[in-house]
Order: C-alpha cells, then structure tokens, then sequence
C-alpha cells in the first residue's frame, strides 16, 4: 500500500504550511505568511474537487499525527498543441516540498510518481516545472530535461 494519497479539504492548512516552506528556500522568497488566511478557503474547494484540473498529493508526517510530511501539487491546462503535444493538455508542478525533518526518505518521488501517473490520465503531453539545483537529481532520474527557454514573469 502507497503511503502516497490525494490531498483532501482538511490537508489545506498543512498543504499551506509545506508551500511556505518551499518558498522560504526560493531565492528571493517571501516568508510573510498573513495571505495564508486568504488562499486558504481557495485550496480547501480546489482540493475538493475529484475531477479539476488541480490536484495535491501527500504523505501523512510519520511522527506527528495530523501533520503532512510531503507535497507534490500541479495543474493540467490547455495550450495550443505542437509536435510534442498536440491536443495541447500540458502539466505544470508549482509546489513541492517536504518537512524538513523527513526528508531523504523517498516521500518526494513518490508524490511525484503519483502527479506524474494524474498526468498521464488526464492526457498531458508534457509536464513543466522550476527546480531547486537541491531537487535537479530527483527530476532528472523521473526524465525532466532542461529546456532552453527564456522565461520571463510580469507580476500584476
């Protein structure tokens, strides 16, 4: 049995407490955690529903109950097609991160395997993501490759 399982509306709070620990170690992160009384309704109803085009999945701490030891979540949306993916359904992985007193214990790949495979279902025809150089090895044994892309942002 998979220690890995879908998130449910009751994990929001600790899908919030692993996020801000992920953007406390981005360079530049905010560690301001007053918008987590905000977003935190958001998730709770985006985590609710089976069939979306979001999905989290977690690993409970396994030394303290009602706490999550791993998140992976993503999106599925709606690009174009091209070549490599024509019917244009691609995924996006925008947060992982595991508490920090149960790291290297494999959590991560295996949320990871689990978005990959919600991927695969819902006909993605590639999945992005940033990565840490931390997390680079863990991406790169899954078949993530760089790709020559000059991103920019513009925040509003």
């Amino acid at each position: 049995m998979s220690l890995v399982r879908r998130a449910i509306p009751p994990d929001a709070p600790e899908v919030l407490r692993l996020r801000q620990i992920m953007i406390d170690a981005l360079p530049g992160g905010d560690a301001s955690t007053g918008w987590h009384a905000e977003a935190l309704p958001g998730l709770a109803a985006r985590l609710a529903e089976a069939d979306g085009d979001f999905a989290a999945f977690v690993v409970d701490h396994p030394d303290r109950p009602g706490a999550l030891a791993a998140l992976v979540a993503g999106t599925v949306d709606y690009r174009i097609g091209k070549a490599s993916s024509p019917h244009g359904r691609a995924g996006y992985v925008f947060s992982v991160a595991t508490d920090p007193d149960a790291r290297r214990r494999g959590y991560a790949r295996a949320c990871m395997e689990e978005l990959l495979a919600w991927f695969r279902e819902r006909g993605a025809g590639q999945v992005m993501l940033t990565a840490s150089a931390e997390a680079e090895p863990l991406y790169a044994a899954l078949g993530f490759v760089h790709k020559p892309d000059p991103t920019m942002i513009l925040p509003l």
